[in-house]
């Protein structure tokens, strides 16, 4: 078993260490670590177009090899898997993370991490993205849980079109109050964007805190993590809303 994995944290993130280990210990699988040579939150699935990309290798313990790159995390899935491939090696399934901070709700459309793991998807690679809630994160042994029992219940098989999001509290195990399948929610924030002025010249900072919404619909994964559950949730590339064609066809577009 291969497997490529990847985060917007960055090389030397702590979430990326440990699931590199928990792969490598307990799955049993050749762990290959591509991730960026710094922090790299939100750099959503964006891509390297104007200038070429830096590749090098460095130590990581656990991983059969490691690189750091000067590009996206989209960037660290796609320009992995054509390095391995020129060496021969197929990777069996991506693993985008362990982030440290949440990726729920509408907050993929921003993530990083989710942007490395739909790029897996893209390729034709099975792919997960892991996310702990917290950006000063310090429990990582549940989310390496249920990567590892995603892994020994598959085998890493199952449709590369559907991208697996799984986000846990920051919390022990035996403190997490289970695990449910979810749909994405809505992860709205107070004061989102803020500004802020000093004589001419007016700065705009995203920051805010997340909106709490109190409910036990744990079926949304911003109420399961909220309520202290774990979320799986399926994620597809395929944006398409399929039930707004008629009104595009009711509208007559240039017809």
């Amino acid at each position: 078993m291969n497997i490529l994995v990847a985060n917007d944290d960055g090389i030397e993130a702590r979430g990326l260490r440990e699931l590199v280990n928990a792969l490598t210990e307990r799955v049993g699988a050749d762990v290959y670590v591509f991730a960026p040579d710094g922090q790299r939150s939100a750099a959503s699935h964006a891509i390297t177009l104007r200038s070429p990309i830096s590749v090098w290798q460095v130590p990581f313990e656990g991983a059969a090899e490691a690189f750091a790159l000067d590009g996206t995390p989209a960037d660290c899935v796609a320009v992995g898997l054509k390095m391995l491939r020129l060496k021969g090696i197929d990777i069996d399934v991506v693993f985008a993370g362990i982030n440290h901070g949440a990726n729920v709700g509408t907050d993929i459309v921003y993530s990083g991490t989710v942007g490395a793991a739909l790029e897996g998807s893209i390729q034709g690679v099975p792919s997960v993205a892991v996310s702990v809630d917290s950006h000063k994160a310090t429990h990582f042994g549940y989310a390496c849980d249920l990567a590892v029992d995603l892994m020994e219940k598959t085998g890493g098989e199952w449709d590369s079109r559907v991208m697996i999001n799984i986000n846990t509290p920051d919390l022990p195990a035996d403190e997490i109050k289970g695990v449910f399948t979810t749909v994405l929610g809505e992860r709205e924030y107070l004061n989102d964007v803020q500004m802020k002025t000093e004589g001419e010249v007016t700065t705009f900072v995203y920051g805010g805190d997340p909106v709490l919404y109190e409910s036990d619909d744990n079926h949304f994964d911003v109420v399961a993590l909220e309520n202290g559950y774990a979320s799986v949730s399926p994620v597809q590339k395929d944006m398409t809303a399929y039930n707004a064609g008629k009104m595009l066809e009711d509208w007559r577009i240039g017809k």
